[in-house]
């Protein structure tokens, strides 16, 4: 009895695939063993000179990207902090933008300015103090109010400061009982 056999059947593509690609390595490996013996044929001196320069060479390459990349990352760090520092400088300038634009619409539309003192009235109920006492005296306005916040108040003299008012006179007293800031002030455009 007869065994059969299997044969592989393997389509066209594939084989012109498979002598293309034996066709590319034959030439790499020629090349190479052509390398390699004109490699053997230097003297050793020779042989030696160029190692040397190969590590050299691959050093000083390596050393130059390395640095071209540190300098690279050093001037993209350098770029997010400054756009960091003024995206946090807006931030800090929105109340002037806001306020600027909001002042600029009312005399848009033709409605009078407000006193000097509902402004700041305005200003400080915005802020979260309420009951604060403000009073016109010519060109000053003198103000007083209570609040158990130091961030509260801190914030609503800020907004002053940033709306052009000048503190002429500034009192702040921490009560001892009760922890609140009295504020007593006097401020002028």
């Amino acid at each position: 009895m007869k065994r059969l056999q299997r044969r592989p059947k393997y389509s066209a593509a594939v084989s012109t695939t498979s002598t293309k690609t034996h066709a590319f390595s034959e030439r790499v490996s020629s090349y190479q063993n052509g390398l390699t013996t004109r490699w053997h044929r230097l003297p050793a001196r020779d042989q030696l000179a160029l190692a040397v320069l190969s590590v050299f060479l691959l050093l000083f390459i390596g050393g130059y990207g390395g640095y071209s990349v540190h300098q690279a990352a050093t001037e993209s760090k350098r770029g997010y902090q400054e756009q960091v520092a003024d995206y946090f400088w807006l931030r800090a300038q929105a109340g002037n933008i806001d306020n600027k634009v909001s002042s600029a619409a009312t005399t848009v539309n033709g409605e009078a300015d407000m006193p000097p003192a509902s402004r700041i009235n305005a200003l400080l109920s915005g802020s979260g103090i309420a009951d604060a006492q403000v009073v016109a005296a010519g060109d000053l306005v003198q103000l007083s109010f209570t609040h158990p916040s130091q961030a509260v108040v801190s914030t609503a003299l800020g907004k002053l400061e940033q709306q052009g008012w000048q503190f002429t006179q500034l009192s702040m007293q921490q009560d001892t009982t009760n922890k609140s800031i009295q504020v007593q002030a006097t401020v002028a455009l």
